[in-house]
């Protein structure tokens, strides 16, 4: 069965909730019905009176880099004005939702926590309950599943936009559950409502729900990626290439100095579960060392249940620090925001072992879930 996300069943269902409303809507490429209808020209096909658009990273269009700030835009077919909330501002303001009685949040997540989507999303939240307008998110799955939980919690000092809530970084939610959660535990106050989808179950995997994998980001154009993503984003975090720039972002690794050859044989010693490599070059057109050759690997997922890709990321960060110690080094401050904290770049500095540093999680885990659980809709 093909799942239905909250968009399809807003229009088969639910659209008497818009009825007399004008409705702005913060979205992107990936929020497409099954039939890969965008959800701008499938509301205005249902005569919604769409009065604004809003756009996250990335902008409105998807096409903007990471971490680049975007700019206010008019829709070039409807002449609707596009507000960035990834450039001055990162909260709707009173002068962007002055033409707008209810927000649509429509956007495809990809179930981590440094993923800006679900800071955008509690941006949203806060600025519209301040001006009092509702929200009403569409759900969508979270692609690598809604039952398992991986990595540290934010600590306050490290709270940031790509870690805007003390939450996992794998959090096995979806963004309507987020929502909830986020209007729930920091009490903000939001008129919200939630479309729920049907047809998901918290086990399934993306490539399970039937529905058309559409690139959330410039970086996220394979499914497969969203299964390594939550730790190769590590390396976000030190002067190593995640392939960005390349083909198979967030799927190969490498530098210019590495030995791709006794790369791979480190990590596949270690025998990670659901998880191989293979010795790969890549030249990068842009970002970390455009234009050079670099020797590296490929990750390949074997067994995608078994895959623990925030545990594979600091196995795979310690094994480049004992490699390569004089030509490792960190993007400190961003690699702690990344994982959360302080302590595991210390600890990785200092030679301990990853399997020490996991096991400092499941607590933290269990307490996370018993959170979260009233907030859960599947």
């Amino acid at each position: 069965m093909t799942v239905k996300t909250g968009l399809d069943v807003l229009l088969n269902t639910q659209l008497d909730l818009l009825l007399g409303q004008r409705v702005g809507v913060v979205t992107h490429p990936a929020a497409v019905t099954a039939n890969l209808v965008g959800i701008v020209d499938a509301l205005r096909a249902a005569d919604v009176n769409l009065t604004a658009l809003f756009g996250p990273e990335h902008g409105f269009d998807g096409s903007a880099a990471d971490g680049a700030a975007v700019q206010d835009a008019v829709h070039p077919r409807t002449g609707l004005p596009i507000y960035s909330l990834y450039g001055v501002t990162q909260t709707p303001t009173s002068a962007m939702l002055n033409a707008v009685d209810a927000l649509i949040f429509d956007m495809q997540d990809v179930g981590v926590r440094f993923y800006t989507y679900l800071s955008t999303l509690f941006h949203v939240l806060r600025g519209a309950a301040q001006i009092g307008k509702a929200v009403i998110v569409l759900d969508r799955p979270n692609p690598i599943n809604g039952v398992t939980l991986e990595g540290p919690p934010v600590t306050p000092a490290c709270i940031s936009f790509v870690g805007i809530l003390p939450i996992p970084i794998r959090h096995g939610m979806t963004l309507g559950e987020l929502a909830r959660y986020m209007n729930g535990e920091y009490a903000l106050g939001a008129d919200l409502t939630v479309i729920a989808m049907q047809g998901w179950a918290r086990a399934r995997y993306f490539a399970e729900t039937g529905l058309p994998w559409v690139p959330t980001s410039p970086a996220m154009s394979h499914l497969n990626a969203t299964l390594l993503y939550p730790g190769l984003c590590f390396l976000e975090g030190c002067n190593i290439s995640a392939g960005r720039g390349t083909s198979l972002p967030f799927e190969i690794c490498g530098a210019p100095w590495i030995d791709a050859y006794a790369l791979g044989e480190a990590l596949n010693a270690l025998v990670l579960p659901g998880l191989r490599v293979n010795p790969t070059q890549f030249t990068p057109c842009s970002g970390k060392f455009a234009d050079e050759l670099c020797y590296g690997v490929q990750f390949h997922v074997t067994q995608r249940d078994a895959l623990r890709p925030v545990t594979l990321g600091l196995y795979l960060i310690a094994t480049l620090h004992r490699m390569y110690p004089q030509r490792f080094s960190w993007r400190a401050s961003h690699f702690d925001q990344l994982i959360g904290n302080t302590q595991v770049r210390a600890a990785l500095e200092r030679g301990e072992r990853v399997a020490d540093i996991v096991s400092t999680w499941p607590k933290t885990l269990v307490e996370f879930d018993q959170v979260r659980t009233p907030y859960l809709l599947y």
